[in-house]
């Protein structure tokens, strides 16, 4: 095996071990060569195709969520851990852009951010009290949306939820919310105030 054939399946393994949700043309242009390459090196190296990568991350890192059912999240989540972490996946059709431009309708990206905040709360029922979104770029039909959630705080019946959502390696949602744990907090969510840092 030449140098540089080994050189790339060393990187290929470090790439998909930190990001396992990568397409082969994701990881075609990170390498700078063509998908025959890399279908290749997956198949010589024994790494399975992104929908097997992402089955095996569902069924060895998924709890169910306690406050929706799984057909109602936006997107398939394949990685869950109750209280404190999430991640969803959101494959874009052209029923979810406008026909003209074929961009992604702004609350679809953020149903996926808002069902995956909720679902990871631990909690029977919870609501979303509030919430602070950005949108970084446009996003298009054929993108592969990945979010990611992360509980970053917790006090008096509300939770600090942190969802990012990327394409590919570029991020383009970050939306912060702050999701009650009950009905009885839900009625007083705009009774609380937030400080910055």
């Amino acid at each position: 095996m030449s140098t540089q054939k080994k050189t790339r399946h060393e990187r290929l393994l470090h790439i998909i071990e930190s990001d396992p949700l990568l397409k082969d043309e994701e990881l075609a242009k990170r390498l700078g060569v063509s998908v025959q390459t890399i279908r290749l090196d997956r198949s010589q190296l024994g790494i399975p195709e992104v929908r097997e990568r992402m089955r095996r991350a569902a069924t060895t890192h998924f709890e169910s969520p306690r406050t929706l059912e799984v057909d109602e999240v936006v997107g398939e989540i394949i990685d869950l851990e109750i209280g404190r972490h999430g991640l969803s996946i959101f494959e874009v059709g052209a029923e979810h852009a406008l026909s003209r431009s074929r961009i992604v309708r702004g609350h679809h990206l953020f149903a996926q951010a808002n069902t995956l905040a909720v679902a990871i709360v631990d909690a029977k029922q919870a609501l979303t009290a509030r919430v602070t979104v950005r949108f970084l770029r446009a996003a298009h039909v054929g993108d592969r949306l990945i979010a990611k959630a992360t509980v970053t705080g917790e006090r008096a019946g509300f939770v600090r939820v942190a969802v990012r959502t990327r394409v590919g390696s570029q991020e383009i949602l970050q939306a912060d919310f702050l999701v009650t744990q009950g009905l009885r907090e839900a009625e007083r969510g705009s009774e609380i105030r937030e400080t910055r840092h």
